[in-house]
């Protein structure tokens, strides 16, 4: 029993003397650890006469929890003594001011899409959306390509597990829903939203993007009309000194079906990356609604016409403010984004 008493003074000992938590952790290890003398001392109770063993294990184990809260108890003061250092070293004034929270802002694109429903407001044209998981009727055959009809080739298509349900590749799908929802009225409506194209990312193409449609239906509705609401698009958002011209196309849900470009307000006409050197950058598709297309929407051709356009956003948004690059849009790049 003498050997308990002496080395619990031996320990409390060694413990007031410790200063700092790494000699408190030394001091730990060698009493109190998996191989420390406290445990052993312990494990001596086999050896001690039967009449005797009650005895000395209540007084192990005594020593045990008082040297085990002696040392969370040094532990403790230890680290507020730390703490109370480390306040005085680095004092804080809490009179200085708080760091100001950050406001966000819209992204580009969104901006940007404003921009363009407002142009659109003004020409008497309304929004509408549409869903972008489509089904094959809707974002192929109702659009005058049947299956296996070459003109699928164009959009590569983000297919689903389910038999039919796809990622609409464009928003022209938003077409047969507008015109089966108001025929036989007339339409002039504008369908923004996002698609999706398995495609190889580079400067100016990426696998998602947003893109925005037009529609316009009516008796006496003619190409006319459409280059006229194009012209004023375009002066509206790039300014009234750009130029526009318009070349012959093909789409398999207009006839005659027409491309727009305007020229690269990057390289000023002179040819980049960009434009492909070209000094021009297509801006939209469009053309005359197919007569099949208005069928499928609930229109007779006999009496109705129209024309739709499609035109993508960060394309417009690349041409109004410089943009090079369409990848930056979707990089989440905090400097690219704070210029706007």
């Amino acid at each position: 029993m003498s050997n308990l008493a002496d080395l619990e003074q031996r320990a409390l000992a060694e413990l007031a003397s410790c200063q700092d938590e790494s000699a408190l952790r030394t001091w730990h290890g060698k009493y109190l650890g998996k191989q420390g003398e406290v445990v052993a001392a312990v494990k001596e109770v086999v050896n001690v006469p039967p009449e005797q063993r009650r005895a000395y294990g209540s007084e192990a184990n005594r020593i045990k929890v008082s040297l085990t809260e002696a040392y969370e108890a040094a532990l403790a003061k230890i680290k507020q003594l730390a703490l109370e250092a480390s306040l005085s070293a680095d004092a804080l004034d809490v009179t200085m001011p708080g760091r100001a929270m950050s406001s966000g802002n819209l992204h580009v694109a969104s901006r940007v899409m404003r921009d363009v429903r407002a142009v659109f407001a003004d020409l008497g044209f309304q929004v509408y959306r549409s869903r972008e998981v489509e089904d094959d009727l809707t974002n192929f055959e109702l659009l005058n390509m049947p299956p296996h009809h070459p003109a699928r080739d164009m959009w590569d298509t983000f297919h689903t597990t389910i038999p039919g349900v796809l990622l609409r590749t464009h928003t022209s799908p938003g077409q047969i829903h507008v015109m089966r929802e108001h025929c036989p009225a007339p339409i002039r409506v504008i369908l923004p939203g996002m698609c999706y194209r398995y495609e190889n990312i580079t400067t100016r193409s990426e696998i998602m993007f947003h893109q925005v449609e037009g529609l316009a239906i009516g008796e006496r509705v003619t190409m006319a009309d459409l280059k006229g609401t194009i012209v004023a698009f375009a002066r509206r958002m790039f300014g009234e000194e750009r130029q526009v011209r318009i070349r012959s196309s093909y789409f398999p849900f207009t006839e005659p079906s027409i491309e727009v470009d305007m020229d690269c307000i990057v390289c000023a006409g002179k040819g980049c990356g960009l434009c492909k050197r070209s000094g021009w950058l297509e801006i939209m598709g469009a053309g005359m609604v197919h007569p099949v297309v208005l069928k499928n929407g609930g229109y007779s051709p006999d009496q109705f016409t129209g024309f739709a356009f499609g035109m993508g956003l960060e394309r417009i948004i690349m041409l109004i403010y410089a943009i090079d690059d369409i990848r930056q849009f979707w990089a989440n790049d905090l400097r690219f984004l704070r210029q706007f």
